[in-house]
């Protein structure tokens, strides 16, 4: 018999969260698995123009995206969504989906239910040195070790990051 999960209220204020640097952008966890009993997570990201992960379909969680500043193309099965802020798209698991950042910079909500999987983003990030974009990379990312961390949290690669739609 299991117990019931119970979670304690909190607040993170502005620049407040674990902060990590992944594949280009900054992001600061506002909620995780672990301080939500499993039920959400919730992380603002940062990045800049073309900044985007590969075409990707959840088979544990929804993902939502909540667009606070900046313009953000959104792919979601055959939809094609141009996300600026106060904009909100819902991408249901087991759909295709990602997104690119089209301005020069933009900032916006990633979160979803059920939680898990941050703890992807905290395997395969680095802590963030400073709240700011990382440096450049110094080379390609490990797309097989990626498709394998992944894979691990029913995450399944489906295709390529896309590009800016336009040219900048």
């Amino acid at each position: 018999m299991s117990s019931p999960t119970t979670t304690r209220p909190y607040h993170l204020a502005e620049g407040e969260g674990p902060a990590l640097w992944h594949l280009g952008a900054l992001l600061t966890f506002k909620a995780t698995s672990a301080n939500t009993g499993g039920r959400l997570w919730v992380q603002e990201a940062y990045g800049a123009r073309g900044y985007a992960p590969p075409v990707h379909k959840h088979t544990h969680e929804d993902e939502a995206f909540y667009v606070l500043d900046g313009e953000l193309t959104l792919y979601v099965g055959d939809d094609v969504i141009v996300a600026r802020p106060g904009d909100f798209a819902w991408a249901p698991r087991d759909v295709p989906h990602t997104f690119c950042v089209e301005s020069e910079t933009a900032k916006f909500l990633a979160f979803s239910t059920d939680g898990g999987m941050d703890r992807f983003f905290f395997a395969t990030g680095e802590p963030a040195g400073a709240l700011t974009l990382p440096p450049p990379p110094q080379g390609p990312p490990d797309v097989e070790a990626l498709v394998a961390a992944m894979a691990e949290y029913g995450v399944e690669m489906v295709g390529p990051p896309p590009s800016p739609r336009t040219g900048g």
